[in-house]
């Protein structure tokens, strides 16, 4: 196959770099050799391993279908607050993490794995579209599907060629105006529009998510109605924001806002689902003539979700009306569950959390934290890794297990003494302890159980409580909706929501009594959220979140002052005051101005 073209200039995303004769362009991942563009580092990937094609996301294709997820390095865009900042900014495209994999060896883990085709996601196959037209041409010799999420800011010349090799696409819209590309390094949203476009006409499956910032309605509700000139049956994800690394708090929209705004959508739209939003009902499809529920789905860690229950007949028609609806693929077959970290964002959140760490240990350059990722990886060591962040103990033990990696073995010791020193104050005043509350923990919406061994349910049994969650049985990442008749069973006497991906007390509270929730928490409307983010996980901040369960679970032993004990850990850990300004969603980053001395 002939990939390569003479050339001064880069074709393959709208950005056209002019690349002088051994340079590269603004992606760093394209270079012209003798009048050639190349890629500077081709069939070199840091995930390859088996997803369901719902963590991609993708929910109107082969609905859990097992799918070979492939991820490399690098992006042409520079978006703020971007969730994959570790995979296109941080580990470099000749990383020891990197394996070199041809693209027949791919072919080969996709069979061998089972998996019903190849898809291409976390970071962008702009990044990589050579290595990714190689993969998807002999994939599709193997009669296995292609697909990937992309930008779209591509040319119009790439955008035919890729569409020539691939059968499915996610294209991730920043927004609906110029001035939002603008801020990711784009000139325009225009390319973006054209490969929609291109894609539609070429007869592929596309599906199409938007990001949703605060106060921005308008501009998705004006893509909506773009995209409905199109086809009313492109499925719609409106991707509520994230505010990650430097990205503003602020520009969080609550999850009750975005259920409105999702509601508003389907007037325009037929399929209109919501991400990031733990519990909501808009990750279900439901038939849009007579509102039957046909395919229910859980949230499944950051941008993914989860299938639970088909309900469509095998012919595509929804059982109580006979409406065809536009899913493709639709058979039922054995849900496929990633391992760990692996399959989606969580691995990059894996990542996060050891880089929570190292940040807290005195380690202030981003190549140390990079060496030790690689030496995790190449160690195969996440696993392990999962396995201790679910322990208190274990997890203390590891801050001086990365120190060692990273040479900053005294300032973990005293970050370990401390934390340990906080925790063995609480247990030795719970000693005579007798009475404890029932206490359920849920992330965003009031039916969303975390998982019975999550960390957050080891911070509620180490403060003085009973954890509930531990009483449900199920799986999910990082939990799983359930009933109302559950919950009212369960009983809690305090509820906690999670700090992370979280909800307002205030909508929660309203959604408990809309639903008929019956439990003595919210009788008594002991309903709590951390104070900041990432006060209960991801983060050695964590123990801030232990001392507040502990406050509130048991006022008449503690009494700690949460302002005072925060401002003590950035004074000795972050080298910075505590400023309630400039706190950020990050697991790492202490707050939204963070800089690394090496960058």
């Amino acid at each position: 196959m002939d990939n390569i073209q003479k050339v001064n200039q880069c074709y393959i995303c709208a950005n056209e770099c002019i690349i002088k004769e051994g340079n590269t362009g603004l992606c760093k991942k394209y270079t012209i050799s003798n009048g050639e563009l190349i890629e500077t580092a081709p069939d070199k990937y840091l995930v390859v391993c088996g997803i369901s094609i719902e963590t991609m996301p993708m929910l109107h294709f082969h609905p859990k279908g097992k799918f070979l997820q492939i991820t490399t390095t690098g992006c042409n865009l520079n978006c703020p607050g971007c969730i994959s900042t570790i995979l296109v900014q941080e580990i470099g495209q000749n990383s020891a993490a990197l394996h070199h994999m041809t693209a027949d060896q791919i072919i080969d883990k996709a069979k061998e794995e089972h998996c019903m085709g190849i898809s291409f996601l976390m970071n962008d196959p702009i990044a990589s579209y050579f290595t990714f037209q190689n993969v998807a041409t002999k994939a599709k010799a193997a009669n296995l599907l292609v697909g990937c999420s992309t930008n779209g800011y591509l040319t119009k010349k790439s955008a035919q060629t890729m569409a020539a090799y691939i059968d499915y696409v996610n294209i991730g819209l920043k927004g609906f105006s110029d001035a939002e590309y603008m801020i990711c390094g784009a000139k325009s949203i225009t390319p973006v529009l054209e490969s929609i476009e291109i894609f539609y006409d070429a007869g592929i499956h596309i599906e199409v998510s938007c990001t949703y910032k605060k106060n921005d309605e308008k501009s998705v509700e004006n893509f909506a109605s773009w995209l409905n000139q199109s086809n009313y049956e492109i499925p719609l994800q409106i991707m509520r924001y994230i505010p990650l690394e430097g990205a503003n708090p602020a520009l969080e929209p609550t999850i009750c806002e975005a259920e409105q705004l999702a509601t508003v959508l389907k007037e325009k739209l037929r399929y209109v689902y919501l991400f990031n939003s733990p519990g909501t009902k808009f990750l279900n499809t439901y038939c849009h003539h007579c509102g039957c529920l046909l395919v229910e789905r859980d949230f499944y860690g950051p941008m993914g979700a989860k299938t639970r229950k088909i309900g469509l007949d095998v012919d595509n028609k929804c059982p109580e009306c006979q409406q065809s609806i536009p899913i493709k693929g639709l058979k039922q077959r054995d849900d496929y569950t990633e391992e760990a970290f692996e399959g989606g964002y969580p691995f990059t959140r894996g990542l996060d959390m050891i880089k929570a760490i190292l940040i807290a240990s005195g380690v202030d350059r981003i190549s140390d934290v990079v060496n030790i990722w690689e030496r995790m990886l190449t160690g195969k060591n996440m696993s392990n890794w999962h396995h201790d962040l679910q322990s208190i103990e274990k997890y203390i033990l590891s801050i001086q297990k990365f120190a060692e990696y990273s040479g900053t073995e005294k300032k973990a010791l005293e970050l370990s003494t401390y934390m340990q020193s906080k925790y063995d104050e609480i247990q030795v005043k719970l000693q005579d302890v007798t009475s404890k509350p029932r206490v359920y923990y849920v992330m965003g919406k009031p039916l969303f159980c975390l998982k019975g061994e999550r960390f957050e349910n080891q911070l509620v049994e180490a403060a003085g409580g009973i954890s509930v969650n531990k009483e449900v049985i199920g799986d999910g990442r990082p939990g799983m909706n359930i009933s109302k008749q559950q919950l009212n069973e369960l009983n809690p006497e305090v509820i906690f929501i999670s700090s992370f991906l979280s909800n307002s007390i205030d909508d929660f509270y309203k959604e408990c009594l809309t639903k008929g929730i019956k439990v003595n928490a919210v009788h008594s409307k002991r309903i709590f959220t951390h104070t900041y983010p990432n006060w209960d996980f991801g983060s050695p901040r964590w123990i801030l979140g232990l001392m507040n369960i502990a406050n509130i679970l048991h006022p008449e032993l503690f009494h700690f002052d949460m302002f005072e004990e925060a401002e003590y850990m950035y004074r000795e850990f972050y080298h910075r005051e505590f400023d309630a300004e400039k706190i950020n969603l990050s697991f790492a980053t202490p707050t939204s101005d963070w800089h690394w001395r090496d960058c």
